[in-house]
């Protein structure tokens, strides 16, 4: 059934090593959806985060992680019974995969990392060259502790095989994104890309979602009081988009786009952002209207 994979990629049309790294990242992320939904993992959890626009929305650029969280809190989740199904799962598509539950019980972000040697050997990479071990990684994160006022939606997929994924739906997607452009100590220059492509694209935040969040962590954790709205949200995200050294942000998404959108990202600067961040408010005041 490696054949499967092995058509999969050539429609990928990778013109570098690098895009064909990509590709193949994320089409075992693909598989391993599969397994877990196979595993019954969708019961109680959803796919949420970067690799979720890309597989169910067309994200155009590449993510490393799954990014999941739980519907609802349980603090003795464990990756270990998953982590037995992708494995069993994934040889039947003839990828031998690692699986290694990597966090502690006593975090509410719970990590297992899926690692593979031989897949490029076995798909006869173009671009990796001869008697070069590739080894190929994927970290599955998962929140335990989720904050309230997610919504969620039900999306079919059909690579390896026909299946279901229950997921954030864009909305909610957005506010935790926006969470971490606000709160996360170190520059991610694809949030910023993420974001660029919501408001694109017309997405308004879970405003309800958002507030819980950021009471629940980050420089507003605790704070009962807190009222996110259009106005406090333009504010505070005027003030990140100011303080941000756009030529860093760009150079940190570059590896995970292809030519024409890695050209677009060259207009990144404080007055993009601020543009964005003007029909962003839009899409909020037409939503509440």
């Amino acid at each position: 059934m490696i054949d499967i994979i092995r058509e999969k990629l050539r429609q990928y049309e990778a013109t570098s090593e690098l895009e064909e790294e990509n590709a193949v990242k994320e089409i075992l992320q693909e598989v391993a959806l599969y397994a877990l939904w196979s595993a019954g993992f969708f019961k109680v959890a959803l796919f949420q985060g970067g690799t979720s626009l890309r597989i169910l929305h067309g994200l155009p650029r590449f993510s490393e992680d799954l990014d999941f969280l739980l519907r609802s809190p349980d603090p003795a989740f464990d990756w270990a019974p998953y982590l037995g199904a992708l494995i069993e799962v994934t040889a039947q598509f003839g990828i031998v995969l690692e699986a290694d539950p990597r966090s502690r019980m006593d975090r509410p972000i719970r990590q297992a990392l899926l690692k593979n040697d031989s897949i490029a050997s076995q798909l006869n990479l173009s671009f990796a060259g001869t008697g070069r071990p590739k080894t190929i990684k994927i970290k599955l994160e998962i929140d335990v502790n989720p904050p309230e006022g997610s919504g969620e939606e039900m999306t079919f997929l059909d690579f390896p095989a026909d299946y279901e994924v229950r997921h954030q739906d864009l909305s909610s997607n957005l506010a935790l994104k926006i969470h971490a452009m606000l709160c996360q100590p170190y520059l991610k220059g694809r949030d910023w890309f993420d974001f660029s492509w919501y408001v694109a694209g017309g997405t308004a935040p879970n405003l309800t979602l958002l507030q819980a969040a950021l009471r629940q962590a980050g420089p507003w954790s605790g704070d009962a009081g807190l009222a996110v709205d259009a106005a406090w949200l333009e504010e505070a995200l005027a003030v990140k988009i100011e303080a941000i050294d756009w030529q860093e942000a760009s150079a940190d998404v570059m590896r995970f786009l292809r030519p024409a959108e890695a050209k677009s990202v060259g207009l990144w600067s404080v007055r993009f952002f601020q543009s964005r961040l003007t029909k962003l408010t839009a899409s909020i005041a037409g939503r509440i209207d």
